[in-house]
C-alpha cells in the first residue's frame, strides 16, 4: 500500500472530480476548515460553564481557549513541510480523525488539566486542516471552477468565527459544555475516514528530507510565547507583568533566531522563501491587515451588545449573523468574476472601511436593525476582499510551493486575528476608563438631574447610581465609536497596499498545492 501511495498516480487518475462526487468532496473539505476555525471561538462563551463544572476559577478556564490557539499556531506554518514529507491527503485525513478523537477527550474530560492538554492536541490537529482543505479543494476542482473552490473555502473561514459564539452559547444553555467539543467528533471522524477513500488518488509526496529539529524547536518556542503573550496580556496588565515581559523577550529572541536559521537551512521546516514573490507578500500583508480589522470588529460587536446594550448571546448572534448571510449570497458572483483581482480586493476593503466608519456614529438608542444593517452591508464586501486576495496570493507562488504558501498565509491571518483581539479589547477598555473620567467632570455640573431624581422619590444614593450608569454607558459608546473609527481608517490603508502587488500572471490551477 505504501508504494501505491507514494508513487505518482497513473495518467488521468489525478484528474479533477466531477458530478456529485465533486460536491461531496467540496462539502467535506469545507466542513474540515469550518470546524477548525469554529473551534477558535466556540469555546469562548463556554468558559464560565467549564470552570464551574470542573471546579476551577474563570481565569484558569481561559486556558481552554489559549491552549487550542497555541497548538493551532504551531502546526499551521508546518503544513508545507508535513505535506512534502507525508503527503497532503495523508496529513489531512490523519488530522481530521485525530481532531475528532481529541474532541471526544475534551468533551469527556473530568479535570481542567486533561481538558487543556486535549485542547492543545486538538489545536495541533486543527492547524493543518485550514491550509490543506484550501489546497485540496483547488486540486479536485476543474480549472474553470477553481474560483468557486476558493469562494467556498473563504466563506467557511469568514462565517465560522461568527457562528462559534452563537452555537457555543446555545449548546451550553440547552445541553452542557461537553457538547461544544463532542459536536466535532462525528463530523471529523466520519468525513476523515471517507476523505481517504475519496481523495487517495490525489496523494503525492515530495522528496523525503531530514527533519529540521532546530527550526521546529525555535518555531514552537517563539510561536507559543507570542500566543501566550497575546492571550494573557490583558489579564496580567501587559508589560506591568514580569511574565509578559519574559514572554516578549523569549518571543523576540526566538523569532530572530528562527528567521536566521530557516533562511540558511537547506531543508527548512517552514519555507520562508515564498516571500520572495512580491504578489504573495503584498497579498498576505493586505489579508493580515484587513482580517485583523474584521476580526477586531467581530470580537468587539457582541462584547458591546451583551455587556452594555442588554442583548443576550442569542440576540447578539442574530444581529452579527447578517454579515455571514449577505456574504454567502454574494460570494458566487465574486468567485466567477474575471476582473483584475487587485481591483476587486481594493473595492472590497474600501467598502469594509466605509461600513466600519458608518458604525462609528452609533448611539445607545439604536434598535436591532440599526445595529444589524451596517453588519449586513459589511457582509456584501467580504467576498470582494477575501476570495480574490487568496487567489492572488496563491497564484503568485510556484505550484510546488502551494502548501507552504497556504500554511504561512493561514498562520499570519490567524496571528493577525489573535493580535487584533488582544489589542482591540485592551484599547476599548482603556478608552472607556479615560472617557468615563472626562465625562464625570462634565455630567450634571449644576446637579439638576440629581435634584430631579431625588424630588421624584429616589434616594441620593440611587440617584448617584443612575447618573453613574448613564455616564458609563456613554463612555462605552464613545469608546466603541473611537475604536471603529481607527479600524475603518486601517481598512482604507490596507486597501491601498494591494496595488503594490504586480498584475497576476497566472490563475490558480486545479492541481496546485502538491505538484
Amino acid at each position: 500500500m505504501s508504494q501505491a501511495l507514494t508513487a505518482p498516480p497513473p495518467s488521468g487518475q489525478d484528474a479533477p472530480l466531477t458530478g456529485g462526487m465533486l460536491w461531496v468532496a467540496a462539502l467535506m473539505l469545507a466542513a474540515a476548515n469550518f470546524i477548525a476555525v469554529l473551534n477558535m471561538t466556540i469555546a469562548n462563551v463556554a468558559v464560565p460553564n467549564i470552570a464551574g463544572s470542573l471546579g476551577a476559577a474563570t481565569s484558569q478556564g481561559t486556558w481552554v481557549i489559549t491552549s487550542y490557539a497555541v497548538g493551532e499556531a504551531i502546526t499551521v506554518p508546518l503544513t508545507g513541510w508535513l505535506s512534502a514529507r507525508f503527503g497532503s491527503v495523508r496529513v489531512f485525513v490523519s488530522s481530521m480523525i485525530l481532531f475528532g478523537i481529541f474532541s471526544i477527550v475534551c468533551g469527556l474530560s473530568p479535570t481542567l488539566g486533561l481538558l487543556v492538554v486535549a485542547r492543545v492536541f486538538q489545536g495541533l490537529c486543527g492547524g493543518p486542516l485550514m491550509p490543506l482543505s484550501q489546497t485540496l479543494l483547488m486540486r479536485i476542482f476543474p480549472k474553470e471552477k477553481a474560483a468557486a473552490a476558493i469562494g467556498l473555502w473563504s466563506m467557511t473561514t469568514l462565517v465560522a468565527p461568527v457562528v462559534g459564539p452563537i452555537l457555543g452559547g446555545w449548546l451550553c444553555d440547552e445541553f452542557s459544555w461537553s457538547w461544544v467539543f463532542l459536536l466535532n467528533a462525528p463530523i471529523a471522524i466520519g468525513f476523515g475516514l471517507y476523505a481517504w477513500k475519496l481523495l487517495k488518488p490525489y496523494q503525492m509526496l515530495g522528496a523525503r528530507t531530514g527533519i529540521d529539529l532546530v527550526g521546529l524547536g525555535l518555531l514552537v518556542i517563539w510561536v507559543a510565547s507570542l500566543q501566550l503573550l497575546l492571550d494573557e496580556g490583558k489579564n496580567l496588565d501587559w508589560f506591568a507583568s514580569p511574565q509578559i515581559i519574559m514572554l516578549a523577550i523569549i518571543a523576540a529572541v526566538g523569532f530572530a533566531a528562527f528567521l536566521v536559521w530557516e533562511l540558511h537551512e537547506p531543508n527548512p521546516v517552514v519555507d520562508l522563501r515564498v516571500f520572495r514573490h512580491r504578489g504573495f507578500s503584498v497579498s498576505v500583508l493586505t489579508i493580515s491587515l484587513a482580517f485583523a480589522c474584521f476580526f477586531g470588529v467581530s470580537v468587539l460587536t457582541p462584547l458591546w451588545l451583551q455587556s452594555f446594550m442588554g442583548y443576550t448571546a442569542t440576540s447578539s448572534g442574530q444581529a452579527t449573523a447578517w454579515t455571514g448571510v449577505t456574504a454567502f449570497f454574494i460570494a458566487p458572483l465574486v468567485a466567477s468574476s474575471k476582473r483584475d483581482p487587485r481591483l476587486l480586493v481594493f473595492i472590497g476593503v474600501v467598502w469594509l472601511g466605509l461600513a466600519t466608519l458608518w458604525r462609528s456614529i452609533a448611539t445607545t438608542d439604536m434598535g436591532f436593525w440599526d445595529v444589524a444593517l451596517p453588519l449586513m452591508v459589511m457582509g456584501f464586501a467580504l467576498p470582494f476582499f477575501f476570495i480574490p486576495s487568496t487567489g492572488l496570493a496563491l497564484g503568485s507562488v510556484e505550484e510546488r510551493e502551494m502548501d507552504s504558501a497556504a500554511g504561512l498565509m493561514n498562520f499570519l491571518r490567524t496571528l493577525a486575528g489573535a493580535f487584533a483581539t488582544s489589542l482591540v479589547t485592551t484599547v476599548w477598555s482603556n478608552q472607556t476608563t479615560r472617557n468615563h473620567a472626562e465625562l464625570v467632570g462634565l455630567a450634571d455640573r449644576d446637579q439638576s438631574v440629581q435634584t430631579m431624581l431625588v424630588s421624584n422619590g429616589s434616594s441620593p444614593e440611587a440617584a448617584h447610581q443612575v447618573l453613574d450608569y448613564l455616564v458609563t454607558s456613554q463612555s462605552v459608546m464613545l469608546s466603541t465609536n473611537q475604536v471603529m473609527t481607527v479600524i475603518g481608517v486601517i481598512f482604507l490603508l490596507a486597501a491601498a497596499v494591494i496595488w503594490l502587488a504586480p498584475k497576476p500572471g497566472r490563475t490558480i490551477e486545479p492541481g496546485a498545492g502538491g505538484h
